[in-house]
């Protein structure tokens, strides 16, 4: 089945760093843990990209038009076409003092915000720190690890993987939605109703939706409040 730009698919990735086979990327669970990447409460499920969308980094997403469904495929980006070269101009000492002032703790190999910009704490030593500012993956040849899992091809499909995206803690089949031809109707389930970042969640999910789907013009998200009704007690 070729694949085209404009195309939903699911993927699974697995990111490496070439040079010394470090995973720093992966969507898979059981990745994640034996490579000590695990997080609690992150969501570990084939991720939606929509092919030429930018979702990925550009050389992975040009490359998914060549790659076979459900077959896993190495994809190898250089540093120019992933993070950029390093930049000895990006690398920094400051006085101990200094970032201690500011309320910096700098741990070697920590991340950490200075005036405004992340930075790795490269060395620490005679009232120095050697902050870098260059992204951590630059000058990293990358390997990743692509398996598209599935093409999704109906509208019901799409629009329920652009919910998922946005809102990805709640669990996929609570959300209920009815299609018209210019109009998308979403239930909300109650276990989204309080979620951190909601509003903004909700009005991405009506600009995908207009996007993709143009002739849609109307995205409403119904929000139902029951209140518990307690029996009748009988004397």
């Amino acid at each position: 089945m070729a694949l085209h730009k404009g195309d939903f698919i699911l993927i699974d990735q697995t990111g490496k760093v070439k040079e010394t086979g470090k995973v720093f990327d992966t969507t898979i669970e059981e990745t994640a843990k034996k490579e000590h990447l695990y997080k609690e409460g992150e969501i570990y499920e084939p991720k939606l990209v929509v092919i030429g969308e930018g979702w990925v980094l550009k050389t992975l997403d040009e490359s998914l038009t060549t790659i076979e469904i459900t077959k896993k495929t190495p994809i190898e980006i250089p540093p120019k076409k992933a993070f950029g070269e390093r930049d000895p101009e990006k690398i920094k000492r400051v006085s101990l003092r200094n970032l201690t002032a500011k309320g910096i703790t700098p741990n070697l190999g920590k991340r950490v915000e200075y005036n405004g910009k992340m930075a790795t704490v490269r060395t620490i030593g005679a009232g120095r720190v050697l902050l870098d500012f260059n992204p951590p993956l630059a000058g990293k040849t990358l390997i990743y690890e692509v398996t598209i899992q599935k093409k999704l091809t109906t509208k019901k499909q799409k629009i329920a993987a652009l919910i998922r995206r946005r809102i990805p803690a709640v669990e996929k089949n609570k959300f209920k939605f009815t299609t018209k031809q210019k109009t998308v109707n979403i239930e909300m389930p109650e276990d989204a109703f309080y979620i951190e970042g909601i509003q903004v969640a909700k009005r991405g999910i009506a600009i995908d939706i207009q996007k993709f789907f143009p002739k849609t013009t109307t995205v409403k998200f119904v929000e139902t409040f029951k209140t518990e009704t307690t029996p009748p007690t009988t004397t």
